[in-house]
């Protein structure tokens, strides 16, 4: 997807690759911020990374939908001659997070609320499998058939699936603490990635849609 503005005689080239999703923290938006930004002329490339193309007032966090076009022309206005070439996204968004003193009690507390729901729900759902599929007897007979009697107590079968479980969550989800099997990116942030795409391509498409009624699709 490519935008071509201000084609003239003697002009430098301007590339454009606009970032998808960019968070910022200063009412004042360069473009530089939003984008990366490549001409052979020095001169004109560092004037384009220091074009504002957006001032924000609002005073809480705020997404904005933001249209490519609309910098060509800025970059259009500052060199007349300049000849750009988007080869990032043609809408763009601006993730707006005012700064905000820390709060590490706030985001601890959120943490651990997360962490025990995650937990209790995980537990819920292994508990909920093998009272459905009934492992205890399962591993009961397991047991008999193959050491000839009846188990008493706990066996190495719960014992070896107790662990192997915990250990097939920590190899599935590859990621412990700060330690990794691979350089792959986890199941977690895969999914965390896909839902942001999703979010995206929804205030995008929300932004292109001029009906005035209710939209329930």
């Amino acid at each position: 997807m490519s935008g071509v503005s201000g084609r003239g005689e003697g002009g430098h080239p301007v590339y454009l690759k606009m970032n998808q999703i960019t968070e910022v923290q200063s009412p004042d938006v360069f473009l530089k911020d939003v984008a990366e930004v490549f001409c052979p002329d020095p001169a004109l490339q560092n004037k384009c990374r220091s074009l504002k193309i957006k001032t924000i007032h609002e005073t809480k966090e705020t997404r904005f939908v933001e249209d490519t076009m609309e910098v060509i022309q800025k970059i259009s206005q500052l060199d007349s001659k300049a000849q750009v070439s988007n080869l990032g996204e043609i809408d763009f968004i601006i993730d707006y997070l005012p700064p905000k003193p820390p709060r590490h009690l706030w985001q601890w507390t959120k943490a651990a609320a997360v962490c025990i729901i995650a937990f209790c729900g995980a537990a819920f759902a292994i508990m909920t499998f093998n009272n459905d599929v009934d492992v205890p007897a399962l591993f009961k007979e397991l047991y008999r058939l193959i050491m000839g009697y009846e188990p008493e107590g706990v066996t190495i079968l719960e014992l070896s699936y107790s662990a192997g479980l915990s250990l097939g969550i920590l190899i599935f989800f590859n990621h412990f603490a700060k330690w990794q099997l691979t350089k792959d990116p986890t199941p977690l942030e895969v999914e965390m990635r896909t839902y942001e795409d999703e979010i995206c391509r929804t205030l995008i498409q929300n932004k292109g849609r001029k009906e005035k009624e209710v939209d329930v699709t």
